[in-house]
Order: structure tokens, then C-alpha cells, then sequence
């Protein structure tokens, strides 16, 4: 028999609440930890290829594309899988609100140890920055959607209000920690980042008493010995953490250990293989889940795929597209010369542009009844991003020749590229926090950023071969990877649709 949930209407005190245009004003809280978490994580992250791979003269690392393309991948990838232990640190600990403030300080502090010029810092800042983004970057997506009730229906605009803060903190970065990074010192960028993370940080702290009691505690444990259970697991495994972080840096630092970049990556990418099938593994097969929540995750583990698959194209814009960027681009306009890195700021600024048509879209196709499905509109999110690679086929020709690309191709190409992310990423984060049991909202929410996380790897190790294959036939095998991955989903989309809607009970739709 079908439950029925919610039989008589409820009070519900944040649909009252439209301080921040029409919207929860704790949400303005929340936009700008985002915007300025983003502006630190695009800031550095425009600079890391580039500084990894610029000669020692140029106070670079000197390391050739595919070591430089490791190191990024590797970094970027776990900065997201990241957000899956520190889901469950949030949901069963600490709660999702100190999870964001220490995340944010760790941070911060990862960036500032960037800032010094060493080895040692350097490696040491990319942990760190790991480390804070897991605890941060998905906990807060999550406090935003508790600011709305199941039935609200302002939650879809939130969350696009939301991600229109992550993409100013996008744009802006490159700008400002680009330009530092390319005209001043390489270490000045990577320290601007931290300032902005900073003062996130203290905004953060000043605006917490508009999220009420949204993310302060975590989920009850059965028992006071479950509680003392789980407690001894994270002390435990964050111990084992630590020590062999230590060992392999130790090791690879005084030369008692065969530690190379690549033989870490290469390491790292069967652990998050292996990690996905384990973690898909046990949460479609637990018996904890009801029958219309393990539909549900269905759904989720086919979005996660699509979501990894577009990723891995996406995100090549730090690697590939910006050694495209930077080697093989005519980086003027009018005569005046521009860093290489403000290329990354280009995504965000058609973010901003096209954003509220997407939103309109997306309305006028739903009064009518025409909406596509989450996994419709992943279809066209894939198309989007592998054209973005097929038109670089031209100018890569062009650039293999010894000429330089137009900007005018790149530019295309992210504006092809922002249209795939918004029919993938706002849509995304939305389904997650829709789709998930409540009891593990933080950790599906990781699983949304596992998916990133296999992509950025993907993307990362792609920059390996910019220097080994012709770059018409590297752009081409990526453009047509994203297409056929388009036309495989496009089979599956009404399945998953009845598959939904078979799901839904209550105000879990």
C-alpha cells in the first residue's frame, strides 16, 4: 500500500524567511563561504600547471607536462573524493557546520604554506588544501539545501543562486591570483589565494546566526557506545591517515623510498577505482535502504557515471586547455598582453550571462510540461562539452604547425563547455540533495563529488599526453569520447525516468 506522508499541511518556517531575494537569508551566509572557498581553490588552481611545469629560471618546478599533469590530477581528484570522508565526519560526528569552519581554515592555511618556496610547502599546501576541501566543499551544499523544506519549491532557484556564488569566486580568481601569480611571483598567486579563503572564513563565522540550527549536529548514533564506536574508527583511521603521509613524504624526500609523482598517481588512481565499485558495491546492496530509496540510489550511481564522464572533459581546462592556453594561444587583444591564466576566468563570465536563461529554460519547459529529466539533461551537457573539443581540432592544427590559436577558439569552447555545466552541475547538486536518504545526505552529497573527483583525475592525466600526440588527435579522441558517452546515456533516459518516478513516496520526490 502506498505511505502517505504529510497528509495535513505543516508549518514551515524557512518558506518564510525571503531575506535574501525571496530566499532563506541564511543562504547569503552560505554564498559567500562558497564564493570565496571557490576563489581560493580557481585561483591556485590556475597557476598549478603552469608554475609545476615553467623552467627554474622562471621560479617554476621545471617538470615536464606528464609529471606536472600527475601531480595536478591527482591533487584535483582527491580534493574532491575528499568530500566523501568528510561527509560521514560531518553527518556522524561533528556536524555539517564546524565541519565547513575547519575545513575552511585548513584550508586556508594550505594556501599560505604555498606561499613559501619550497618543496617541502608546496607538497605540504596540497595536502592541507585536500584535507580542508573535504570537509568543506560538500557539508556546504548540504546546509544549503536544509535551509528548504522537502516541499519548497524554491530549492532549485537556491541552489542556482548558490552556484552563481561559486562561479563569482571563479572569476574572479584567475584575475587577481593569475595575474600575481604570471606577472609578480608564482608564490604571491598561491598567497592571495589563502587570503581569500581567510576571510571566508571570518564571514563564515560573523553570518552563523542566520543558519539557525541548520548542519549543527550531526545524526544521532543508536547509542552512547556506537558514539564511542564511531569516534575510535575516525581517531583510527585518521591516525593511519596521518602516518602514511608521513612515511611516503619522508620517504620520498630523503630518497629511502622509490616515491615518484607519477608512481603516487598511478597508485591513487586504482585507490579511487577500487574506492568507487567498493562504496557503489555497498551502498546498492545494503539492507539498511528501503526499496524506493535503493531506486533511488540507482539513479544517483547512473548520474555519478555521467557526472565522471563529463568531468573528465571538463576539467581539462587546468591542464590541457590551459597549456593550450599558455603555449600554443596568441594571448593579446588590442595589442596589450594578457597572463595565459585569465583564460580561466572566461567559463565563469558566460556562467553569469547564461545562467538565468538556463533558469527560464528550465521554467517555461516545465509549465508546459517539457522539462527534461536530470539524466536528459545530462545527455545534452555531454554533447555540449565534447563539441567544445571537436572545434579545437582547427586551431590544434594551426598551433602543430608552430602558429598561434585565435583566443576567439577558446573562447567558443568555454562558451560550448558553461553550456554542458548548466544542465549538469546546478542540476546535479539538486538531485543529490533530493534523491538522498536523509540519514546519509552528507555522504551522497560526496558521492556527487566523487564523481568530480574521478573526472579531475581523468582530466589531470589527460595533460600527460599534450607533449607525446599530435594535438588535432588529442582534442579529436576527447571530443568524441564525450559524444558517444552522450549517446549511451540517451538509451537510459526514459528507464531511469520510470524509474523515479516509481520511487518517489511522499515529499522524497
Amino acid at each position: 500500500m502506498r505511505r502517505i506522508q504529510y497528509a495535513l499541511p505543516m508549518a514551515n518556517p524557512a518558506s518564510s524567511d525571503t531575506g535574501f531575494f525571496g530566499h532563506p537569508y541564511g543562504l547569503s551566509t552560505l554564498f559567500f563561504t562558497e564564493m570565496w572557498e571557490r576563489f581560493s581553490y580557481y585561483g591556485m588552481r590556475a597557476l598549478l600547471l603552469l608554475y609545476m611545469t615553467a623552467p627554474l629560471a622562471a621560479g617554476g618546478l621545471g617538470f615536464d607536462a606528464a609529471q606536472g599533469g600527475a601531480i595536478y590530477g591527482l591533487y584535483t581528484s582527491m580534493a574532491y573524493m575528499a568530500a566523501l570522508p568528510g561527509g560521514w565526519i560531518a553527518d556522524r560526528l561533528i556536524g555539517q557546520r564546524k565541519a565547513v569552519l575547519y575545513g575552511g581554515i585548513i584550508i586556508a592555511s594550505g594556501h599560505f604554506s604555498m606561499a613559501i618556496p619550497s618543496m617541502v610547502t608546496f607538497y605540504l599546501g596540497l595536502v592541507l588544501i585536500v584535507i580542508g576541501t573535504g570537509l568543506l566543499k560538500g557539508n556546504v551544499s548540504v546546509i544549503v539545501g536544509q535551509l528548504y523544506s522537502a516541499e519548497d519549491n524554491r530549492r532549485d532557484a537556491g541552489f542556482s543562486i548558490f552556484y552563481m556564488g561559486i562561479n563569482l569566486g571563479a572569476f574572479l580568481a584567475p584575475l587577481i591570483c593569475g595575474y600575481l601569480g604570471q606577472r609578480v611571483s608564482w608564490h604571491a598567486g598561491f598567497g592571495a589565494a589563502g587570503v581569500g579563503m581567510t576571510i571566508g572564513v571570518v564571514q563564515y563565522l560573523l553570518g552563523g546566526r542566520h543558519l539557525g540550527d541548520k548542519g549543527l549536529r550531526p545524526v544521532p548514533a543508536a547509542s552512547a557506545q556506537a558514539a564511542a564506536d564511531l569516534r575510535t574508527r575516525a581517531m583510527v583511521g585518521g591516525g593511519l591517515f596521518f602516518a602514511a603521509m608521513a612515511i611516503i613524504g619522508i620517504g620520498g624526500y630523503t630518497g629511502t623510498l622509490p616515491v615518484t609523482a607519477v608512481g603516487v598517481a598511478d597508485a591513487a588512481g586504482v585507490l579511487l577505482l577500487l574506492s568507487t565499485v567498493v562504496f557503489f558495491g555497498w551502498l546498492l546492496t545494503s539492507g539498511a535502504y528501503t526499496r524506493a530509496e535503493r531506486k533511488r540510489l540507482v539513479v544517483v550511481a547512473v548520474l555519478f557515471l555521467a557526472s565522471a564522464l563529463f568531468w573528465s572533459v571538463f576539467e581539462q581546462a587546468g591542464s590541457t586547455l590551459n597549456l593550450f592556453a599558455d603555449r600554443n594561444t596568441d594571448t593579446t587583444i588590442f595589442g596589450m598582453p594578457f597572463p595565459s591564466s585569465w583564460f580561466q576566468s572566461v567559463n565563469s563570465f558566460f556562467i553569469f550571462t547564461l545562467a538565468p536563461v538556463f533558469a527560464w529554460i528550465w521554467v517555461a519547459l516545465a509549465r508546459r510540461g517539457q522539462e527534461p529529466t536530470s539524466p536528459g539533461k545530462f545527455v545534452y551537457g555531454l554533447v555540449a562539452v565534447g563539441l567544445g573539443f571537436l572545434i579545437l581540432v582547427v586551431p590544434a592544427s594551426a598551433a602543430a604547425a608552430g602558429g598561434k590559436a585565435s583566443p576567439l577558439w577558446l573562447i567558443a569552447t568555454y562558451l560550448l563547455h558553461t553550456i554542458g555545466e548548466l544542465t549538469i552541475s546546478p542540476v546535479g547538486l539538486s538531485a543529490m540533495t533530493r534523491l538522498a536518504p536523509a540519514r546519509i545526505a552528507g555522504m551522497v552529497m560526496g558521492v556527487w563529488f566523487l564523481g568530480t573527483s574521478v573526472g579531475n583525475f581523468i582530466g589531470g592525466r589527460a595533460a600527460g599526453f599534450y607533449e607525446s600526440m599530435a594535438l588535432p588527435t588529442l582534442f579529436g579522441a576527447v571530443g568524441g569520447f564525450a559524444i558517444v558517452a552522450a549517446l549511451v546515456l540517451l538509451v537510459f533516459v526514459g528507464p531511469l525516468r520510470r524509474m523515479t518516478e516509481a520511487s518517489v513516496e511522499g515529499p522524497a520526490r
